[in-house]
């Protein structure tokens, strides 16, 4: 029982010290929140669409590329553009969250379910070992 307990620890353990990014929160998105208007919208029926949008930066506009679809021509979204700004051509942006803080909670609930993971891994491996072996009896002979 010992070994499987540890095992669970040691898993819980690493996961934590590894960081936010093994549980899929990461916060790689570098750059400040814009409002921005879709300028050329993309049907969500093929896989990789991307949609056209026209933002402001410091009294400047400028065009980027938005990896979505499903908004209407005109519409407002909050993008995320890079700290660094080219003076021409289109810039490739990204959705921001949609919710403040939205990243906070998936880490606890995620280390929460490994840790319900392995302590329900351990307690198979418990009632496993825990089964008495039956010696196999030869058939009884009917006569």
């Amino acid at each position: 029982m010992a070994i499987p307990a540890a095992a669970g620890v040691l898993v819980v353990l690493l996961a934590w010290l590894a960081g936010p990014g093994l549980l899929g929160v990461t916060n790689d998105a570098v750059g400040a929140p814009v409002q921005a208007e879709v300028t050329k919208p993309a049907p969500c029926d093929k896989p990789d669409a991307v949609e056209t949008v026209k933002f402001t930066v410091a009294g400047k506009a400028h065009e980027g590329k938005l990896n979505g679809c499903g908004h209407g021509q005109g519409e407002r979204v909050e993008v995320v553009v890079p700290d660094v700004l080219p003076d021409q051509g289109t810039v490739t942006v990204t959705a921001a969250d949609t919710s403040m803080g939205s990243s906070d909670a998936r880490r606890p609930v995620g280390l929460a379910l490994l840790v319900f993971a392995c302590f329900s891994g351990g307690m198979f491996v418990y009632l496993w070992l825990s089964i008495p072996l039956r010696p196999k009896t030869p058939a009884a002979k009917v006569s």
